[in-house]
């Protein structure tokens, strides 16, 4: 019989030979083992249930022995909240704001948009004077250019592992808490910063937006009849690419420019023959932009459901680009490099996860960009394998098409950033203007000082552990041999 059992069958042999009448304090002591002596260490096992007076296994093991340091607080090591040497500045999510981030962070390793902004004058030049802060207050951006400079500002010479653009996002009235329209935000964004640069003096600032990114085409339609041709010139600064039932974007690119037959119902009325003909339309493109941005249009409307919907096809797209067969006047460098892919991880319209694939336009090297986290890509490569896996792909989906060397394919990807190709290498020589540097070197020195208090009360509840753990040790030892410990 096992040693507990034995012992429950000693304490309760008296019930067998006593009236219920007669049971006295003493039975009932002696049942319940009040006065058995503590049992010696070493000899029972832990967790003990044959003596209530066993003190062995109550976690004396664990003050009794070497403790890690790390158990005596919850408070992380500061230093993990330092930017690592030669790497970016994360952004916080604020909840549903993960795609606003990914594009802040493809337009400031765009170093000719980052330099113009910081040509722009600011408010924040009149706060700062000589060599400190005017005043003791934070800084608060007035207006969408100063909310850019600042936060590049941060990005670019920040001591923290990530920052904060809730001032950003709350002057742009995205702090709602609801998942927006990532590829809607893109458009509106750009045309509202070119509306505020366009105010400035400074041609380099003013003219920034159509430079990078601003491109023409024309919709041009010719009747069948008379051979008049119509021209609609208009300004892009992203080309909206139909992947539905294709593979290749060299396919969404044909598609968009391809002619369109305007036939019975839908023909078109001609002002040189004055009545309605037949004709044909097509879009051309007439001038590019260094940046070209092609959104791939992922998020579509389901008449059947009345809601947005995510289409989750494979669409192949190549590091090189070369448009100079899709544009109308030949001559000069249409070569692209891919730069940046904007990801949706998950298979819902209406939720997900955003992130971005960045390339540093200094080294070359391809970055992941996922909010507070920041991780660099070996070898130079892009690789964005990891991000498929996350996706349930539909009953219908094929498998992962073969890429060759150079080529990239994708069924979360929903918008490529080519930058032009150009022999010359980018200007590294992108300063944080005096100003903005100021209130950067503030931000540091509040953070260092943040670490400093935070290292401090690691440390002073680390000795108060230690402390505790030599006293409980010296009362162990102090308890009599008979107790066990």
């Amino acid at each position: 019989m096992a040693p507990r059992l034995q012992l429950e069958k000693a304490a309760w042999r008296w019930a067998e030979t006593v009236r219920p009448e007669e049971v006295s304090q003493e039975h009932i002591e002696t049942a319940y083992r009040i006065w058995l002596e503590p049992c010696i260490r070493g000899v029972c096992r832990r967790n003990c249930k044959g003596n209530p007076n066993c003190l062995v296994g109550i976690g004396e093991h664990i003050w009794l022995g070497e403790i890690d340091e790390n158990s005596f607080h919850n408070i992380d090591d500061p230093n993990c909240e330092r930017r690592k040497k030669n790497s970016f500045v994360g952004l916080t999510n604020l909840g549903a704001t993960c795609y606003v981030n990914t594009f802040l962070q493809v337009w400031f390793l765009n170093l000719e948009l980052r330099q113009a902004l910081y040509l722009c004058p600011s408010t924040c030049s009149d706060y700062v004077l000589g060599d400190g802060i005017q005043e003791e207050k934070d800084y608060e951006p007035q207006t969408i250019c100063e909310h850019l400079q600042y936060l590049f500002a941060l990005l670019q010479n920040s001591n923290r592992r990530y920052i904060d653009p809730s001032g950003f996002v709350k002057a742009l009235g995205l702090d709602t808490g609801q998942q927006q329209d990532a590829q809607e935000f893109s458009k509106l964004f750009m045309s509202l910063l070119e509306d505020t640069l366009s105010k400035q003096k400074n041609p380099d600032v003013r003219n920034i937006v159509q430079q990078q990114f601003c491109g023409e085409y024309a919709y041009v339609t010719v009747c069948n009849q008379c051979g008049r041709e119509s021209k609609l010139l208009s300004k892009f600064y992203e080309l909206e690419l139909n992947i539905q039932g294709h593979k290749q974007l060299t396919d969404c690119i044909s598609e968009f420019l391809k002619e369109e037959k305007l036939e019975g119902d839908n023909r078109y009325f001609c002002e040189n023959c004055q009545s309605k003909q037949n004709a044909t339309r097509k879009i051309r493109l007439l001038s590019l932009p260094c940046t070209l941005n092609l959104q791939l249009m992922r998020f579509v409307f389901d008449r059947q459901t009345g809601h947005k919907k995510k289409l989750n096809t494979y669409i192949g797209f190549s590091e090189i680009l070369d448009m100079e067969p899709y544009v109308e006047h030949k001559g000069g460098s249409y070569v692209y490099e891919l730069s940046a892919v904007l990801i949706h991880r998950g298979v819902s319209a209406y939720s997900g996860h955003y992130i971005a694939h960045v390339k540093d336009p200094q080294s070359g090297e391809w970055y992941k960009f996922n909010d507070e986290d920041i991780e660099k890509m070996e070898g130079k490569k892009l690789q964005l394998g990891i991000e498929e896996d996350l996706a349930e792909p539909s009953k219908s989906q094929t498998r992962k098409p073969k890429c060759g060397k150079g080529t990239h394919c994708s069924r979360n990807a929903y918008m490529l950033v080519y930058r032009l190709q150009t022999q010359e290498k980018p200007n590294t020589a992108v300063q944080v203007p005096a100003f903005l540097q100021e209130l950067v070197d503030r931000d540091n020195s509040k953070f260092e000082e943040w670490c400093i208090e935070m290292a401090e009360m690691r440390k002073q509840s680390v000795d108060k552990g230690k402390a505790k753990h030599e006293e409980v040790k010296e009362l162990y030892q102090r308890l009599p041999a008979g107790a066990g410990l």
